[in-house]
């Protein structure tokens, strides 16, 4: 079983030199990362345990576009699954409040025990789901990896957007086209859908776009 030195080892490798708070990161990531693969054993939380695959896959993956959320105050991670891209952001940015939704109870309860290991004060978990959430709690960005298919988010998340909430998506290389089949739902909402970034991971493990939702 990978243990969180060996994380650690690759996160030292992979993550940007100028990225805030970068040992805290390294540390508090690859404990983060091994707790992912005890639980595997018993939970289903993802695929991805090679330590190098998961550093770059799960962390690096996620606090790439951190400049993004500067400014916000509160930031809701929407189906966070095992706490991507929520744990990893929080500890870049731990001026931000972040509350990480996760409905599948398992999951909630085992992100709950890993922000106890990991000491995180800027980070709570909800499992109720996210558009309940946004509907409830004041968020500045809401932010999902794997989230539905835009047409689907907008209509999950639309109403709070258009109060002035903003989202910021990951999704893989084809955006245009999600985008494109989004037409009727972002004139619906009076939204605009634009691409904030794009970068390549590395050892060709697939490029990741950016995308942004907000009132023009």
């Amino acid at each position: 079983m990978t243990t969180a030195p060996e994380f650690a080892d690759e996160l030292q490798q992979v993550l940007p030199a100028d990225l805030p708070n970068r040992d805290a990161v390294i540390q508090k990531c690859a404990l983060h990362l091994a707790l992912i693969v005890e639980a595997n054993e018993y939970l289903n939380l993802t695929r991805i345990v090679s330590p190098r695959e998961a550093a770059i896959k799960h962390v690096l993956d996620s606090v790439l576009p951190w400049r993004l959320f500067l400014g916000a105050r509160r930031v809701l991670d929407a189906g966070t699954g095992a706490g991507f891209p929520g744990i990893p952001l929080a500890l870049v940015l731990p001026d931000i409040r972040f509350t990480l939704s996760e409905s599948i109870q398992k999951k909630a309860r085992f992100v709950e025990g890993a922000l106890a290991k990991l000491e995180l004060p800027n980070v709570t978990v909800s499992s109720q789901r996210a558009e309940e959430l946004t509907k409830s709690a004041p968020i500045d960005i809401l932010t999902a990896r794997a989230l539905a298919p835009l047409p689907k988010a907008l209509d999950l998340f639309g109403p709070a957007l258009k109060k002035g909430m903003r989202a910021l998506l990951y999704k893989g290389p084809d955006t245009q086209q999600e985008i494109a089949d989004a037409e009727r739902e972002l004139k619906k909402f009076r939204l605009r859908a634009e691409v904030a970034v794009t970068y390549d991971l590395p050892d060709s493990l697939g490029t990741r776009t950016i995308i942004r939702l907000d009132l023009p």
